[in-house]
């Protein structure tokens, strides 16, 4: 138990340090607006949490400090301008209804910061699809004006991205506040893929999910440009690290991970081709949820079958030694 909470801790501190350097690079491109927002977003998940178990009977303990990775992944989804009260709900909707309702961090059935992304989506979509260009920094308290539609959403609609691939590999376009940053997050794939703290199966099933039908079914001319944009575009590279990979969702084993991820890659492709839906892989991975859980209780059931095989054959040996041992008396 003692080791499991200590990965626990790992994986949340593997995961903070990648998303701080995602929130770094947004403080750059957008001001001090992008760290305040990160900040309320934190602070509001972590009150929630502890008033939650509170509510429920339950002690606030270290390791429910977790909250605050699915606040920061929330608040790098967010345009850098987002409304501070609506990012609060977001997030209070985050701990509260999507994961302590549904039995808390150690029974997580989806994302919380992908379900609170959605509830944000269909109650001030408008406000969270609208974005400043990159190194228009707005002030704290300002109004922000100027606002664009993203490079996702100029994609989806004309097949256009009037940006060259230098931009496009440090973020530079217009769109959510960590999630367009290609290099730093090809970068946290790696490093989490290798210490484990990321789904290996789930991301690499999301990325051939994507990459194929990009290629089989292109939305552009050039398959190339097709699969480029595709996986760059939509929260795609962003969403298959924090979202569709995540441990505490994605079944355990890489083999049943990787068609998970494949579903929600395909779908979602499926999505933006047809009704250019931006951000449709961050919808897919909350409406996928059965899967997820029919995948874990079909390895929860493998897992069974396999001791009880076990045990049968322990069982079956030690009766073998016992009346060998009869015998040799006899």
């Amino acid at each position: 138990m003692l080791k499991k909470a200590r990965k626990e801790r790992l994986i949340w501190l593997d995961i903070m340090i990648t998303l701080l350097t995602l929130e770094l690079m947004s403080y750059f491109y957008y001001g001090i607006r992008s760290v305040v927002l990160a900040g309320v977003c934190v602070c509001t998940a972590a009150i929630a949490e502890v008033i939650s178990l509170r509510m429920m009977k339950r002690r606030f303990t270290a390791d429910d400090l977790t909250c605050t990775s699915d606040a920061m992944i929330l608040a790098l989804m967010f345009p850098s301008v987002m409304d501070y009260k609506v990012a609060a709900i977001a997030v209070i909707f985050a701990v509260i209804v999507a994961k302590n309702i549904f039995g808390g961090r150690a029974n997580m059935i989806f994302s919380p910061a992908a379900a609170a992304y959605v509830f944000v989506l269909t109650s001030w979509g408008h406000q969270l699809l609208q974005y400043t260009e990159p190194h228009v920094k707005t002030g704290v308290f300002d109004t922000p004006a100027a606002l664009v539609n993203s490079a996702s959403h100029t994609f989806n609609m004309t097949g256009n991205v009037d940006h060259t691939d230098f931009e496009l590999l440090l973020g530079n376009f217009s769109g959510p506040s960590g999630a367009v940053s290609i290099l730093l997050l090809v970068v946290a794939a790696a490093v989490l893929i290798f210490r484990r703290s990321i789904s290996a199966g789930a991301f690499i099933g999301t990325i051939c999910g994507v990459g194929f039908f990009a290629c089989v079914t292109p939305m552009i001319n050039s398959r190339a440009g097709s699969l480029k944009y595709s996986l760059v575009m939509n929260m795609v590279l962003f969403s298959a690290i924090y979202i569709v990979s995540d441990v505490r969702i994605a079944p355990k084993r890489n083999y049943y991970a990787f068609f998970y991820g494949l579903f929600i890659g395909v779908v979602s492709y499926v999505l933006v081709l047809t009704a250019a839906k931006e951000n449709a892989i961050v919808i897919v991975s909350v409406l996928f949820t059965p899967i997820a859980l029919g995948f874990k209780n079909l390895e929860k059931r493998i897992e069974k079958a396999a001791s009880e095989h076990k045990e049968s054959e322990d069982n079956d040996v030690t009766e073998s030694v016992m009346s060998g041992k009869e015998t040799a008396t006899e």
